[in-house]
Formats: C-alpha cells, structure tokens, sequence
C-alpha cells in the first residue's frame, strides 16, 4: 500500500474516531442540561408550593382571630400568640387551600374589628408570620420529597429589613445590633443560591419582607444520577474503540515495514543467488570450451569452484528453512556436553582469515573456569559464527573483535565486543525481527538476508538463555549471552 494510502486512511478513521467521540459528548451534555433544567425546575415549583403554604397559613391568622371576642384586641393578642405556639396547622400540608378552614369561621365582622385585625397583622414580624419552625420544615422536607430530591440541602430565611438570615437549617439566627444596624454572618453560598423565592409580598412597600433560599451542595448527585451508567458505557466503548484505532494503525505500519523487510529480503536473496549461479553458469560454460576440456587441470579448477558456489547456495537455502523451522517450533535440540571455549576457539579461527584480509583482529578473554555446558553444538557453533560475522561484516575499517567469558552462579556469559558502525535505540528495537537489515549508510558490502540475529535469539531461547544487547553509534556494539549449566539431555 503507498504511504499516501496508507495516511488518507489513517486520517479518515481519525475523522470518523473523533466525530463518535463529539456525538457522544453532545448527547451527554445536552442530558445534562434537561436533567438541571429538570431538577431546577422541581426546585422551583417545590419553593412555591411552600410559600403558599406559609401565606394561606398567615390568611388563616385572621380567621383565628376573629374567633375571639368581639372587640377585644386583647383577646386578639392572646388568640395570636396562642397560634404561634401550637402546631394545629400542620396538617395542611395535605390540603393547601384554605376553605375548609374559612368555613369554620361565619361570624360577620364589623368594620371596627377588622381595622383592629388589620393593624394586629401588620406589626407581625417575618419570623412571627411563618410561625413554627417545625412547621417550616415539615414543608419543605415534603414538598421536597413529592419531587423525589432526597438529597441534603441547605435552606435560610433572609429578612428584608434586617438583611440577615433570621431562620438557618431549621434554627433562629440571634441578630447583634452595632449603631442602629444588624450584625451577623451571612452565608454567602446559601445567599448566592440561584434556588430562592420570595416571602410576604407588601402590595403598599412595594416588596417582599423576605426571601426563602435554599441550596444543594450535591445537586450533582441528582443531575448525574441516572446519567452514570451511560456516560460509563459511552467512555468504555469509546475506549474500546480508541484502543482498537491506535493498534489498527500500529498493524498498519508493522504490516508496511514487515512489507519493506520482505521486498529488501527477495533483493538480497535474488543478489546472493545471482552471483553464484552465475560464476557456476561461467565455469560450466568453461569447461566445454575445446581449450579447458582437454585441460584435466582446468577442468579441476572449475569444478571445484562449482561446487563451492553450489555449497554457497545450499547453505543460504538452508538458512531460510532453519527460520521457517524456528517459527514453527519444529526443530529437536541434541544437547550434549561441551566446552564452550573450544566452540569458540573453533570459530575464531574460521573467521579470524576473513578479518585479517581487513587489517583486523579478534581477540579471546576466556575467564570462565567451567566452561562446560549442555547444548546443541550445531546450533551454538551456528550462534558464535553468527555473531562474530556480524561483529565483521559492520564494522568499517580495520575490525577489532573481543570475545570474552566469565562465570555467572549457574550460567555461563559469553559477549561480543566489536568497534563497528553501532545502532540506534530505534535499531536496538527490531535488530532480532526477522528479514531487519541496520542501515549501513556508505557501507555497501554488507551482505545477508538479515536472519542471522533472529536465529541468534530464537536459538539463545531455545536452550533457556538470555541475550541482551548494547550499543552506541559510532563506537561499536556488545552482544551478552547467557548459558544455564545443566545435567541433562533435556530438549
């Protein structure tokens, strides 16, 4: 796929994520708003039917009172102040309207009595005309709970004249007076409340003599209450869905370098089997000619490298079929007893030939005292190889190579220290993926089918080992291995 695809795709599944995401938080927000315009509107409607309830019952004040002795202001006075300590009109928390009780009282009044009655009423004080606090309470915990808002709350009477709370949470607020004016605390977050309603409308003042807050420290509670579940499952999926984006496109890019990998692999592939089909095909050719095939010599010559070419092919095929044997796990480990400083000894040797021919040098620092281990001596013989033609084939100029034991408690460390090219963290990353090849710059002799090191870790592995790599840019590359030392012939 071309990377211009590959970004047009991306960004369409970005568009398409992050349009999900906006619905969704549309959706809950404008839930959010009809759950406080519902609450606020409960609120309100709760606020009035318990100012109505405080008026009626004030209207039902005169109605008391006339039902003294004609005439008699005392007698009104001592019926007021019998109304104010008694909770007989509780009950009308059931029934708001007043004309049940009207209808108790059919005296006629003279004008006289109600003059008296009027005048009685107005010196009434706000906290006189709500009466009980019990009673106060008993209406807003029901009008309250008719609206199923059974959540804590806050509420305050606030006089007008005295501009302070006189009624806090069920509570007289006692007032301090300092040159004529109140002094107290005002609770500013009850008083800033948007939840109020005004108390005793004065037709002739012009306003209320009071106002009746209220305030909800976990109002949140009821707006979000039925919301939660949803705004859980929303944020999980979107989760999911985010989660799945970000590895879809983590395969993406893995597929294109995997895809990379493999195109470099078949060149390489093609380049190793090409030169030496075509030296093979030179040979042929040659000892045909009438100059060569009498030639025993010649003919010697060529078929010998014939066969070296031939062995040269075999063994790169049978590199590709040793890793498709690695991925499937189908591979048998004939473990046997070994010294591994032979082993090593063995493949410096082999490679020692090729670094020389650079102005090179490998050097050993065997310090392992028990060298012995249990392994597949194919397959180490294979792994040391491996790493000192890495260790070789990346570095520039005059190759310096270390190979180094020690003893670990149980194991056995081997490392490879080598002054070539060195990796990047990046590099560090896929070194040991299959078909990865370091970019070598200006070096263009580096030869291989970037299996080596796979094989390398896969093998480590297979024998309960360890590999761990370092590396600078620049100054070269260390490869540690750990070997277990065991008793048995376990596979």
């Amino acid at each position: 796929m071309k990377r211009q695809y590959i970004w047009i795709l991306i960004g369409l599944m970005a568009v398409a994520l992050l349009g999900i995401i906006a619905i969704q938080s549309y959706w809950i927000r404008t839930n959010i708003s009809l759950n406080q315009a519902k609450f606020d509107k409960e609120v309100s409607a709760a606020l009035n039917h318990v100012e109505k309830a405080l008026v009626e019952d004030y209207n039902l004040l005169d109605m008391n009172l006339l039902s003294a002795d004609p005439g008699s202001q005392g007698a009104g006075l001592s019926k007021l102040d019998r109304y104010f300590s008694r909770d007989s009109l509780l009950d009308i928390t059931q029934d708001l309207s007043p004309t049940a009780y009207r209808s108790r009282f059919t005296d006629k009044i003279t004008i006289v009595e109600s003059m008296q009655l009027n005048s009685l009423l107005a010196k009434q004080s706000l906290e006189d005309r709500i009466g009980s606090i019990e009673k106060l309470n008993r209406y807003i915990e029901h009008q309250l709970e008719r609206r199923n808002i059974m959540i804590d709350y806050d509420y305050g009477i606030f006089s007008s004249k005295q501009e302070a709370f006189v009624i806090q949470n069920g509570h007289y607020i006692v007032l301090e007076e300092d040159d004529g004016q109140f002094v107290t605390v005002l609770d500013r977050s009850l008083l800033n409340s948007p939840y109020s309603i005004a108390l005793f409308l004065d037709p002739e003042a012009g306003k209320a003599l009071g106002k009746l807050f209220i305030a909800f420290p976990n109002a949140n509670r009821v707006v979000f209450e039925d919301l939660w579940p949803t705004i859980l499952m929303s944020v999980l999926f979107t989760a999911i869905i985010l989660l799945c984006f970000v590895y879809t496109i983590q395969i993406i890019f893995r597929q294109k370098k995997l895809s990379e990998m493999t195109t470099d692999f078949i060149n390489n592939m093609t380049h190793e089997f090409k030169t030496p089909i075509a030296t093979i095909n030179l040979a042929a050719d040659s000892i045909t000619s009438p100059m060569v095939r009498d030639s025993i010599e010649k003919v010697g010559r060529f078929t010998r490298i014939i066969k070296q070419e031939n062995k040269r092919m075999l063994g790169q095929v049978e590199k590709v079929l040793q890793m498709a044997l690695l991925e499937k796990r189908d591979f048998k480990l004939t473990k046997t007893a070994l010294n591994l400083h032979e082993i090593i000894n063995q493949a410096v040797e082999h490679v020692n030939l090729e670094v020389q021919a650079r102005q090179g040098l490998v050097e050993t620092d065997l310090q392992a005292k028990n060298p012995g281990i249990y392994a597949d001596q194919t397959h180490l013989t294979n792994i040391v190889r491996n790493l000192l033609d890495n260790a070789n084939k990346y570095s520039r100029e005059s190759p310096k190579i270390v190979v180094s034991t020690r003893d670990k408690k149980e194991e056995v460390e081997i490392s490879f220290q080598d002054n070539g090219i060195g990796m990047t963290r990046e590099q560090l990353k896929h070194i040991f993926d299959k078909f990865y090849r370091v970019h070598t710059g200006n070096l263009h002799d580096v030869k291989g089918f970037g299996l080596g090191l796979s094989y390398v870790k896969a093998m480590v592995e297979a024998h309960k080992g360890s590999i761990d790599v370092t590396s600078e840019p620049g100054v070269g590359t260390r490869f540690s291995l750990t070997f277990p030392r065991g008793d048995t012939h376990e596979n």
